[in-house]
């Protein structure tokens, strides 16, 4: 029996033990808090902590909301009796001490001290005082305890009979709750200042104000002036164009001269500085119209796409073309002697990149431009996207650490404009603006309705002669019908020297048939990666 009652005495004494281990970790710790403002501004504190178990840490609360732009910034620094890693301080002794600047801020006639003097442990603190000594006598104090956004008083708050010292405590604080101390001093008691972070928002970092939006209209001003200027000292054509226009008669003893020996595709290329499908596709109707191939019109069912078959002509002088004629002839028949519409793909393709850059020599070998239209509007676009570039990249960082985006976003817009401008920076040069005016010329020739006293014999070539022509200046329809209307007697005939169409079909239908023709050639060659987006 007395063995009996040693055993449950024994098993009283273990649970006692069992229930006393948690008790004892959950009775926390008491920290005493002694905190003095110096003169410049600078709160050094110094905790004593009892109640320990070691690896004892406490999350400092170093940056709270100041305004609508800013955040309050506190630094900790000059760490003793622990580690601070970020904001975790990991106490090592009984004993820390840190400084905390921008804990100090003026409101109307006071200056201010606040500070989370118990904040962030990791354990329960079941006893918080708190001694505030300051370079002034104490205005006013107030404490607030529990949670971060706490209103609800500290346990006591008080202030010794000569108001140079303010003593807080607080009981019951659970783990991460805050003890936060304000202390009142006299205005100019310290130096101290609230350390002001600002906080990224749309609305701040692009702030339209008087300054900005000044640096603003100033900086669109100098950056588009320059772009302007650029082009006014750089782009533009020699301004030769309104004397040189005159009158002009490309028919020349009885045969066709055009302005200045000008071809179809020089035409093109001078008038809008591109190498592109109409100036290839004028240029094939030119071969066709000089007698270097012919063009014969498939015959077709109802439902059929149109074709035709581009012959090599016999005896043709190809010595004589331009070089990018000579390409051009080149890539069509690429050593076959016809070849349909249809099918010319493979090789063409690959042709065509050098017809453009054949057609592109040639305007500056005619002396029409400086330097090739193609490379002078690469270099001024690719600088201007360069400039979009670095206006993006002024914009994210003026607009991440000031208030000054917009003045980023003034870059990527004269950027923008110097892109865009580009295209027009290609200038003629004097001999270029006035070939452009005897072209411009011959365009009004073309399609005044004046055509003169030609002789009926000639009236199909030189009227054939203008169709290439017609074809750059967006006239195919109109010239079309004009051939059409005249053979060399006089009367209508089935086909043309250099036209020929399929069975039962006439030169009635040919302003139908030259339509769907060049409509298919442009489509034909804008397929081909060199002319698709030109």
């Amino acid at each position: 029996m007395t063995g009996f009652r040693l055993t449950l005495a024994a098993l009283g004494a273990t649970a006692l033990t069992l229930l006393a281990t948690p008790a004892s970790a959950e009775a926390g710790i008491t920290d005493q808090v002694t905190m003095t403002l110096a003169k410049d501004g600078t709160l050094h504190v110094v905790e004593k902590i009892t109640g320990a178990s070691g690896g004892l840490k406490r999350t400092l609360l170093t940056k709270t909301r100041y305004d609508d732009d800013n955040d309050r910034v506190y630094r900790v620094t000059n760490v003793k009796g622990g580690k601070l890693d970020g904001d975790v301080l990991t106490v090592t002794g009984q004993t820390v001490e840190y400084d905390v600047k921008g804990a100090v801020t003026t409101s109307g006639g006071v200056e201010e001290l606040r500070w989370f003097a118990v904040s962030g442990w990791s354990v329960p603190v079941t006893k918080a005082t708190v001694q505030v000594s300051g370079p002034g006598q104490v205005q006013n104090l107030s404490c607030f305890a529990g949670d971060l956004t706490s209103a609800i008083g500290c346990t006591s708050a008080s202030m010794d009979h000569t108001a140079t010292r303010a003593d807080f405590e607080q009981d019951n604080l659970a783990a991460g709750q805050a003890l936060t101390v304000v202390v009142g001093y006299p205005k100019g008691s310290s130096s101290g200042a609230p350390i002001l972070e600002r906080r990224f928002s749309l609305a701040s970092a692009f702030t339209l104000d008087l300054v900005t939006g000044g640096a603003l209209a100033a900086l669109l001003v100098l950056l588009l002036g320059g772009v302007g200027l650029l082009y006014w000292t750089r782009g533009r054509d020699a301004r030769v164009a309104g004397h040189e226009k005159g009158g002009v008669d490309p028919i020349q003893n009885g045969h066709f001269t055009p302005p200045d020996g000008v071809r179809p595709g020089q035409i093109g290329t001078l008038v809008d500085e591109q190498a592109d499908v109409v100036d290839v596709t004028a240029t094939i109707v030119d071969l066709a119209v000089r007698g270097y191939l012919r063009i014969d019109e498939q015959p077709r069912q109802t439902y059929d796409a149109p074709d035709w078959l581009l012959v090599r002509l016999p005896n043709a002088p190809v010595n004589s073309l331009l070089t990018y004629e000579r390409a051009l002839y080149d890539a069509v028949f690429d050593g076959r002697d016809a070849v349909l519409l249809s099918q010319l793909s493979g090789s063409f393709a690959g042709h065509l990149g050098k017809v453009r850059d054949a057609l592109y020599t040639d305007v500056v070998e005619q002396g029409w431009f400086a330097r090739r239209p193609d490379t002078e509007r690469t270099r001024w676009t690719t600088i201007g996207v360069v400039l979009i570039g670095l206006g993006l990249l002024a914009t994210v960082g003026l607009a991440w650490f000031t208030t000054y985006g917009l003045l980023g976003l003034a870059l990527v817009i004269a950027g923008g404009a110097l892109a865009a401008g580009g295209q027009y920076m290609p200038a003629k040069t004097a001999k270029g603006s006035a070939a452009l005016a005897h072209t411009m010329g011959f365009r009004e020739y073309l399609f005044s309705g004046d055509l003169g006293e030609v002789p009926e014999q000639h009236r199909v070539e030189l009227f054939s002669r203008y169709l290439p022509y017609a074809v750059i200046f967006d006239g195919v329809e109109h010239w079309s019908r004009v051939v059409a209307s005249v053979t060399g007697n006089g009367h209508q005939a089935d086909n043309l020297y250099w036209y020929h169409g399929p069975a039962e079909w006439d030169l009635s239908k040919f302003a139908g048939s030259m339509r769907t023709f060049t409509t298919t050639t442009s489509g034909a060659i804008s397929a081909s990666r060199q002319f698709r987006t030109l």
